[in-house]
């Protein structure tokens, strides 16, 4: 025994030093990338000082060995790790922008410069390798981040680099990087247009924006500059793990002051575009195309981009609502995400999305009809309008994808134990009721945590031990299933939760008076109210006898209705033991499930006594969170923007309604349903955070 722990051992001490060998080569393989680079830059500085006999480039070549030495002597004699990283980032990004901007056709033969674009090449290829590297070996954790310091100081070197041109070039370098750190965020962040928009840079930068500048910058730092900067947020595309609520955290948890005045940058940026654009109208050789044009397309760019700024200013008053309400109510269950869901953001950016990709397009289409390939002031800022619109696009399109519904939540319970011969509900006996009402109580309050923990709208929660009749039960569905959110749409799931006595055959609710409520009443009620409308109901039952309706709703059809029901087993318990189960054994079991992360509950445990069974109709799995309809985008419409833009609703209605991949769609539904129909999960997600579940 003992001989087996030591070879044990030993076999973990060995995996131990394999994992250091790797991690060791891996940060070996980038250190090599970063020595490569010095070199690289230590001789392309000396070859311009050889060829122009510049004196000036000498002293910045000698001070950058001075300042590397200092960033060395803080690193290893201070352990100012960061202090001295800062330095280094933001002195190779100044020295790379110098090597790329002051380049000369007659460097183009010298050996040492050839060899100097080989190096830099070289560092470009390591670096892509240790990043993939790390990312393949899982030896990297991903962290939500816009920017990070050192691609933020390489980017602020290179633009203090551009500082040596005159002020129109500087002017137009200084966007591009602004640009680069724009395209470097959208990727990070995996916008739907991140890639096409890295494609659009890659060309504009290397065909248009250098020969409208005049100059001839050198493509192998360009390559080494950009490839350095890039190469990790485009692995990042496929490699970071991080959810979408995840990474755009750092925009999301920004406070309310700080994502208002972010408007401001934006604003001057677009007008600066839509100035630049207009100096077109300057070219008068074919003006007769020119001017109709850029009018027609610069007013539908203008009211595009109002539109824009009046969403992205809604959506933060949203989003301080919700920062509110979460920070009022936090706790470490309950997460940002669910506020926004249960505050209707969900809806306001499936909307907002539309928008902001007319916004978008009308850029677009501006920028073509306005193009000017001698103007790099012109391009660098179609080049930075361009990401920032697909970050606000990619924004809204994430949480509007990944956000769940709004829920409405109604509970009904009737403490009865003891019916008539005819199967009426009775007058409880004394010694009984005290015991009863804790039961109940501890029901409803197990319900309301429940409603609390993924916030469910609560509606009402009755507890009734008189009973209730039918008539007034139907007006109390009937209220809640009218139930809309505040911005006027209905929610996107209805969940009632009911316990008390049923008939055995049918599963009926046993109300007073000799009347009882079936499902396909409640059905009759719920088609009524939601007709139009694609909402969703689940019902809870915590009764002796849910089975029949379970088997019930199988059937339907037409519908989105699930029902949750519980079988208590009595006769498998020794009633001396004292241990039979009782009505809200089920809900303090399910709402622990579903309540906490690392409940231990086994749903299929044999032995059980308390079993759970669930049923849902035969298009439950054809469900679809709530999408906006014509309706909704004109109410939305009417209620945030002047009446000037309300033509842009048709459009935006038109495009959006059409489906290009309708007959994928029809072949995966019919999938779903047959596999919902004929393998169905033990454990099945409502996709609302609550589970239904089949022991």
């Amino acid at each position: 025994m003992a001989r087996e722990e030591e070879d044990e051992e030993e076999q973990r001490a060995v995996d131990k030093l394999k994992e250091v060998d790797m991690f060791t080569s891996v940060h070996c393989l980038g250190y090599l990338s970063s020595i490569n680079l010095l070199v690289a830059v230590c001789v392309g500085m000396y070859v311009r000082w050889e060829v122009t006999s510049e004196p000036m480039i000498l002293v910045i070549f000698i001070l950058g060995l001075f300042v590397l030495g200092i960033a060395s002597i803080l690193h290893y004699y201070f352990a100012m790790e960061k202090a001295s990283l800062s330095l280094f980032h933001l002195w190779f990004g100044f020295l790379l922008g110098l090597l790329c901007l002051l380049n000369s056709p007659t460097l183009d033969s010298n050996v040492k410069e050839l060899v100097a674009n080989y190096l830099f090449l070289a560092s470009v290829v390591m670096k892509t390798v240790w990043a993939l590297t790390e990312r393949i070996c899982s030896s990297i954790h991903h962290k939500p981040v816009l920017l990070t310091s050192a691609e933020l100081l390489e980017l602020l070197g290179f633009g203090i680099a551009s500082i040596t041109m005159p002020l129109h070039r500087s002017m137009a370098i200084i966007g591009l990087v602004v640009a680069l750190g724009s395209l470097i965020v959208d990727l990070r962040m995996k916008s739907l247009l991140a890639l096409p928009n890295l494609v659009t840079f890659a060309l504009i930068t290397s065909l248009a924006f250098f020969q409208a500048l005049g100059i001839t910058a050198n493509p192998y730092v360009l390559g080494c500059y950009l490839g350095r900067l890039l190469c990790e947020p485009v692995l990042d595309v496929y490699f970071s793990g991080l959810g979408p609520i995840e990474r755009w955290m750092p925009v999301l948890s920004l406070g309310k002051v700080w994502r208002r005045l972010s408007l401001l940058p934006l604003s001057l940026v677009e007008l600066a575009f839509f100035v630049l654009a207009a100096l077109k109208l300057g070219h008068l050789e074919l003006w007769y195309l020119v001017i109709p044009g850029f009018c027609l397309f610069g007013l539908f760019w203008s009211v595009c981009h109002i539109i824009l700024l009046i969403t992205i200013w809604g959506f933060h008053t949203k989003l301080s609502d919700c920062q509110k309400a979460w920070q009022a109510q936090r706790s470490s269950s309950r997460s940002l995400d669910r506020v926004m869901a249960s505050r209707g953001i969900r809806h306001f950016c499936l909307i907002s999305e539309r928008l902001v990709f007319f916004s978008l397009l009308s850029t677009v289409i501006l920028g073509a009809v306005s193009w000017q390939p001698s103007n790099g002031l012109f391009l660098s800022a179609l080049l930075v309008v361009l990401p920032l619109e697909s970050l606000a696009h990619g924004l809204f399109h994430e949480l509007g994808s990944c956000l769940g519904g709004t829920c409405a939540g109604y509970a009904l319970v009737i403490p009865t134990a003891y019916c008539s011969a005819d199967g009426q509900p009775t007058l409880l006996p004394p010694e009984h009721v005290q015991q009863l009402n804790q039961r109940s109580t501890g029901m409803l309050n197990n319900v309301q945590r429940l409603f609390s923990h993924h916030m469910i709208q609560t509606v009402g929660c009755d507890y009734s031990t008189s009973g209730v009749t039918l008539e007034a039960l139907q007006t109390k569905l009937r209220n809640f299933l009218e139930f809309c959110t505040a911005e006027g749409p209905r929610h996107d799931t209805y969940l009632i939760f009911y316990s008390g006595h049923t008939h055995k055959g049918t599963g009926a609710w046993v109300l007073t008076g000799g009347e009882s409520l079936h499902l396909a009443q409640l059905l009759e009620l719920w088609k009524e109210k939601n007709a139009g409308h694609c909402s969703r109901l689940i019902l809870v039952l915590d009764t002796e006898n849910s089975l029949p309706w379970v088997k019930e709703v199988r059937r339907v059809e037409g519908i989105h209705i699930a029902v949750q029901g519980a079988e208590l087993f009595s006769t498998k318990m020794d009633p001396e033991a004292g241990d039979i189960p009782c009505l809200g054994d089920f809900t303090s079991e399910w709402v622990e499930f579903n309540c906490n992360p690392d409940s231990d509950t086994q749903w299929s445990e044999k032995g059980r006594t308390v079993m759970a069974v669930y049923g849902v109709s035969k298009r439950w799995s054809d469900y679809k969170l709530h999408l906006p309809t014509g309706s909704d985008v004109a109410k939305h419409w009417k209620t945030h923007f002047p009446k000037a833009t309300y033509p842009m609703v048709h459009l935006a209605n038109w495009c959006c309604g059409l489906n290009l991949f309708w007959l994928c769609s029809v072949c995966l539904r019919c999938f779903r349903r047959c596999k919902l129909a004929w393998f169905p999960p033990t454990v099945l997600d409502t996709g609302q955070g609550i589970k239904l579940v089949h022991s």
